[in-house]
């Protein structure tokens, strides 16, 4: 059972939750009246943020972090942007890990050239280098880094390391990119969920089990977006520290801003195994505290999951779900027929056998199915098993050259391997459709992080569509044991029997580069062809003209239909390389419409006629000039871009590339209803482009309709942004009200200059 509580609640000794329309209860309880401004203090969450905090302001935070994480999709286009802005050396431990790219299959020398840029970048500004195959980027941080009370920022949106004690945060680039600038993470400061865990899972239920219970409860309404997810109650005793990892990874889907844990004698002994006993801090909430709200999760209760194509959200029981296989199945259907477009097709109906549902693939990957425990689970399933020889494969990576050793020192992989099951090296592929893409019209289940459509690396645009089930490794190996068909891991018995695990950081000491505190300026940064610097960008100017280039009406529209996954993340190096895949799965007239618009305001920007670029401008300019207070209005101090009209963008990655592409092809703003996450309108405001909203529905704004907004730029400069008018250009011109949700003065100014590069540089004085 997971029960979602209306309003706020007071947590009165870790053990007690009270509403706070009952708040009258909490003298008898705690012997101290519930004052809410004080209790609210009494998080986890609130004492960790106030230590990080610079600004002296706790209600508008400015955070500096412990440490940062990315992956070799992120640091190079973060480090070029850091460099750009004057950066001399990594001023905090700064991780560059190398496991999406990992297997440098497309693209030639790319993915190669980015590792080793990373390589000598981690020693020319003085970094940490955790070379292919060797971890996955979390688990790199779970092991060596992440500790009681810290806080992390990584370049990756499943940046959680909560149940060791700190509060992470996954961003776009730009965020990691002041930090190496000493600049500070500045947010108002989030709500605090509280996610009560109660009892104890049953032995078959896995982390992703409880994950996916808390998403399906909590993601739909928004209940914990951009806020902080602190797990506190008994329940959590009754788990290890790496099953807590598991479930703390996926909090990520629910659009929350970071976790925290309660921490007990196992989170130290974690630590201590790791040899970094010193890292532990105890960690509970205050006598008397105060949540915004508070997820109940009954963890006895909590039966085997499965998330169905398209969304870690569209959770069932998998027992619910074999008892009612067609009707639910024609409902995925009907979302698949959506996703392609009419380009293709997934026939799951198909897939119903008298003996269940016939799945083509299971994978236990990555930093969420990777982890030592999932893996032992699923050789206690198929010990003495086979996984068949017939469509059904199963592949299990372990999340790092630590767990890969133990394990095969136990013996355990020889097991999985003479099963039947494909023993691969630490790697995200999986998560992000770079590697194991399922046949087409194949169904895949997963112990990873995500099932967005086309993150198992299918095309639609060529036919191609597979698709993706979350589930816990114990069911995904209940499955392979039963020959691929559908299984829960309530049937078998045999969980539980965990051994110890002994870390070995002998491959870490063999093949990592330690440079924190060595920065060696002489050092020449390596650079393939690839690699490019970030184009220039134009200041704001006063008044601006927006040419819609793509409206896409979907409820959500997530970071991988912005910029799609997969292959593409090999010219991740290459921002206007990379923009030709702008919207290619969505919206494939996306990138010619929006660099005709680029070429206009380049021509602009270069004192050419912009006329001769865009004929169609001469009208608008002229129906401008009809506008009261308008009519002295000239096309060279007039800006033109861009915009992509979505009702709510943004779900998913933190990749800054999802902002960045639109930019470098002529983005200028967008227009919404709201924003998914935090995490996307940062990269946004980054970027330099303006994070508009709009109540009304977007019935006026057609893909190529003019829209010209006066005097933005002072609007901007003097915080007046909750009622901006604009003028749609049309046979007739129509006026419609903008706004944005509250900006900080920095984000204000990074806007006005054009993106944050520009701004870093004038700081600088750099030209």
């Amino acid at each position: 059972m997971v029960k979602l509580y209306d309003g706020g609640v007071y947590l009165v000794n870790g053990k007690e939750i009270v509403p706070e329309a009952e708040a009258e209860r909490v003298p008898a309880l705690c012997g101290r009246p519930a004052k809410k401004e004080e209790a609210l203090k009494g998080t986890m969450a609130y004492s960790i943020m106030e230590s990080h905090n610079s600004s002296g302001d706790m209600e508008n935070l400015k955070i500096r972090f412990d440490a940062m994480a990315s992956h070799d999709i992120t640091f190079v286009g973060i480090i070029q942007t850091a460099r750009a802005s004057g950066m001399e050396k990594f001023p905090i431990p700064y991780v560059l890990t190398n496991c999406h790219n990992s297997l440098c299959a497309v693209g030639g020398t790319i993915n190669d050239d980015d590792h080793m840029f990373g390589l000598s970048a981690a020693k020319k500004y003085g970094g940490i280098y955790v070379p292919p195959h060797i971890a996955v980027i979390h688990q790199f941080m779970r092991e060596m880094f992440a500790g009681g009370g810290k806080m992390i920022l990584g370049s990756d949106s499943h940046t959680r390391y909560g149940a060791l004690g700190t509060m992470a945060i996954g961003e776009g680039g730009g965020e990691l990119a002041k930090q190496l600038l000493s600049d500070t993470y500045d947010v108002a400061r989030p709500g605090v969920i509280a996610v009560y865990l109660d009892g104890k899972p049953a032995p078959f239920v896995g982390p992703q089990d409880i994950a996916l219970a808390i998403i399906g409860a909590v993601f739909k309404n928004g209940y914990v977006k951009n806020k902080v997810m602190e797990f506190v109650g008994p329940g959590i005793s009754t788990m290890t520290t790496d099953y807590r990892n598991g479930i703390d990874v996926m909090t990520t889907e629910t659009t929350c801003l970071s976790s925290i844990w309660r921490t007990d004698e196992d989170t130290k002994a974690f630590l201590a195994l790791h040899g970094r006993e010193g890292d532990y801090r105890e960690l509970n909430p205050a006598p008397l505290a105060y949540y915004d709200g508070c997820v109940y999760v009954d963890l006895a209760t909590v039966k085997p999951m499965i998330a169905l194509p398209f969304h870690p959200s569209n959770t069932f029981e998998i027992d619910e779900l074999n008892a009612n296989l067609p009707d639910i199945l024609a409902e995925v259907e009907k979302e698949a027929d959506k996703v392609a477009q009419g380009r293709a097709k997934l026939h799951l109906l198909s897939k119903i056998t008298d003996r269940g549902l016939m799945v083509q693939q299971g994978l236990i990957a990555g930093c969420a199915g990777g982890n030592y425990t999932n893996v032992i689970e699923a050789a206690h399933a198929l010990k003495g098993k086979t996984t068949g020889n017939d469509q059904f494969s199963l592949a299990v990576y372990p999340s790092s050259q630590p767990v890969f050793m133990d394990l095969a020192k136990k013996g355990v992989l020889t097991d999985l391997m003479a099963s039947g099951v494909i023993i691969r090296t630490a790697f995200c592929g999986p998560c992000f459709g770079a590697g194991d893409t399922p046949m087409n019209d194949g169904l895949s289940i997963r112990h990873t992080t995500r099932n967005f459509p086309n993150r198992e690396g299918s095309k639609p645009g060529n036919g191609q569509l597979s698709a993706v089930a979350l589930m816990d490794a114990r069911s995904i190996a209940a499955t392979a044991a039963n020959g691929g068909i559908l299984t829960s891991a309530e049937t078998m018995d045999c969980w539980g029997d965990i051994p110890e695990y002994k870390f070995d950081d002998s491959a870490y000491k063999a093949r990592c580069y330690y440079g924190f505190g060595k920065a060696n300026p002489s050092e020449p940064l390596v650079e393939g062809p690839n690699i490019k610097p970030w184009p220039k960008m134009s200041a704001l100017t006063e008044n601006i003209i927006l040419k819609v280039c793509s409206k896409i009406l979907d409820p959500v529209t997530t970071t991988d239909e912005l910029i799609p996954s997969g292959e593409t993340s090999s010219y991740r190096s290459n921002p206007l390389g990379l923009a030709e895949f702008a919207l290619s799965r969505r919206d494939p007239e996306y990138v010619g419409r929006s660099k005709a618009v680029d070429r206009v305001e380049k021509a602009r920007v270069a004192g050419r006629d912009v006329f001769k670029e865009d004929p169609k401008l001469e009208e608008v300019f002229k129906k401008i000039r009809e506008i009261p207070g308008q009519e002295n209005i000239v096309p060279g101090e007039t800006e033109i871009g861009s915009i992509i009209y979505a009702i709510k963008p943004g779900d998913g990655s933190a990749r800054e590339q999802a902002a960045s592409c639109q930019r470098v092809i002529g983005g200028l703003a967008n227009i919404t209803k709201e924003y998914a996450t935090k995490r996307y309108r940062s990269n946004v405001m980054n970027w330099g482009m303006i994070p508009f909203q709009m109540k009304e529905d977007a019935d006026m704004l057609e893909v190529g309709s003019y829209i010209y907004i006066p005097g933005i730029r002072r609007a901007i400069e003097e915080n007046r942004l909750d009622n901006v008018k604009a003028y749609v250009i049309g046979e007739k011109i129509s006026e419609i009200t903008l706004y944005t949700a509250p900006m900080t003065p920095e984000e204000r100014k990074i806007i006005e200059a054009g993106c944050l590069i520009n701004y870093n540089r004038a700081r600088k004085g750099l030209a």
